[in-house]
């Protein structure tokens, strides 16, 4: 993994997941070492992010990292007119590695052939975010024991879902079942769900969640993103398809968890906070263990 861009889930094998998790858990025990002193990590977000960002910048701050970059694009020579090739190229210049959010889809492919350091894909738009999935991976197998033959329900939005997107190829290297919850206007793009189909794994497609919560392992619930609808009006006519609420989950398997990329907006009500199969907030936490093993990994200090 030593200065390999991770673009996609798929830029990194089975193997090379697991061998990230692994990492992640030995970070989680001792997750402050001063491995990476003589490293500079850029964080350039052209997008907004909090969570995201701000557990890149803890994992490289834990392990002795000097962190630089920008957290939007007001912020940066893009407002000057300047292409999103010379920021990069630039950018190499003064650090070892990128991690970039972009809300254009492809960016971080792009950027990973122009830069001289290696590029991790904070999120692309509505195509690939592939930390959060190894952040997932390693919530799921830590709360089940297992990667292995699990049901997992996704549910909300599946069609801009970065998350989802990212997520379900992952998932297709492990027997899954999988469960595809939404209105029809948010379906799985028939571009994602043909790994499902070519791995010749099962999904069943429903619009009420009620009916799968009893089934799962995993209820992986989205938010309805506004940002991504054109029109205002379509967006009204979706936003509330879906809302968790603790009475719901009475009849739901006792491994069950909940997870969720966050932020949140009303898909999942408070009182479901208290619940021990809520999980959303740990698992954030999860994502700086895996960012350190990222980091680490691909900057070459860990095998």
């Amino acid at each position: 993994m030593k200065n390999k861009s991770l673009v996609s889930i798929n830029d990194f094998t089975r193997e090379e997941h697991i061998r990230i998790l692994e990492l992640a858990g030995a970070f989680e025990k001792r997750p402050k070492q001063k491995i990476l002193e003589d490293y500079v990590v850029a964080t350039l977000f052209f997008e907004p992010s909090t969570r995201t960002r701000l557990s890149f910048e803890s994992a490289a701050t834990r392990l002795g990292a000097r962190v630089i970059g920008f957290t939007d694009a007001a912020s940066s020579s893009v407002t000057k007119g300047e292409s999103l090739r010379d920021t990069i190229l630039t950018v190499s210049n003064y650090c070892d590695i990128i991690v970039m959010r972009h809300p254009r889809e492809g960016s971080a492919r792009f950027a990973s052939e122009v830069a001289s350091v290696p590029v991790i894909n904070a999120g692309d738009g509505a195509n690939q975010h592939p930390t959060q999935t190894l952040l997932d991976l390693y919530s799921i197998r830590k709360t089940q024991g297992k990667l292995d033959n699990l049901n997992v329900a996704f549910v909300g939005d599946l069609k801009y879902g970065r998350t989802v997107h990212s997520l379900v190829q992952a998932l297709c290297n492990y027997n899954t079942t999988f469960h595809l919850v939404s209105p029809q206007e948010l379906k799985l793009p028939s571009s994602v769900k043909m790994n499902i189909k070519d791995r010749n794994l099962a999904y069943h497609q429903h619009t009420d969640l009620m009916e799968v919560i009893p089934k799962v392992d995993i209820l992986y619930m989205t938010r309805i993103q506004k940002e991504r609808f054109a029109d205002p009006l379509d967006y009204e006519k979706v936003k509330n398809s879906y809302i968790l609420r603790n009475n719901m989950l009475s009849g739901s398997r006792e491994n069950l968890k909940i997870m969720h990329p966050l932020p949140r907006v009303n898909e999942i009500t408070i009182d479901v906070d208290e619940n021990a199969k809520a999980y959303y907030f740990t698992q954030a936490l999860n994502g700086v263990y895996v960012r350190q093993a990222l980091l680490a990994a691909i900057l070459g200090v860990v095998e």
